[in-house]
């Protein structure tokens, strides 16, 4: 492997990492979001915008991310072979962090239609996870334990 698959990894870090950056703010809006006050219209609006603004930059990371993942993968044969089941681990996470990502836009509807039902503490708990899950798929790659 050359020169060309060490920087399309690097930019594959850096996309992944920038991608999760978002995921790991996102659900902190939510958690200002949930404790607005319900006379709080200017503020409420401008936590609204932060997370659409943010949301649709990290989709397009995710985008990213995902399409140097698979040039990675498919390109460069990286994880192919045998006793490479960290791969299969990384890739069901890579899903589950595109259903979470999913879930935020979902969340962050509910807040635009004024149907949250969800409270402060929940969103707190609910951030925590993209922090495991980034966690998780980084000591996979890294340490390659199966």
């Amino acid at each position: 492997m050359g020169s060309s698959y060490l920087w399309v990894k690097a930019l594959h870090i850096v996309f992944v990492s920038s991608w999760f950056a978002g995921l790991f703010y996102l659900p902190r809006l939510f958690v200002n979001l949930a404790g607005v006050p319900a006379d709080s219209h200017a503020e409420r609006e401008r936590l609204l915008m932060m997370a659409r603004k943010l949301y649709r930059f990290s989709g397009l990371l995710m985008v990213v991310a995902i399409a140097l993942g698979l040039v990675l993968w498919l390109g460069y044969g990286v994880g192919k072979g045998p006793h490479n089941h960290w791969l299969d681990a990384k890739i069901a996470l890579v899903v589950v962090a595109i259903g979470y990502h999913h879930a935020c836009r979902s969340l962050l509807r509910k807040f635009e239609e004024f149907a949250n039902t969800r409270s402060e503490r929940w969103f707190r708990v609910f951030n925590e996870t993209s922090i495991l899950l980034f966690t998780v798929t980084v000591i996979l790659v890294v340490v390659k334990p199966f």
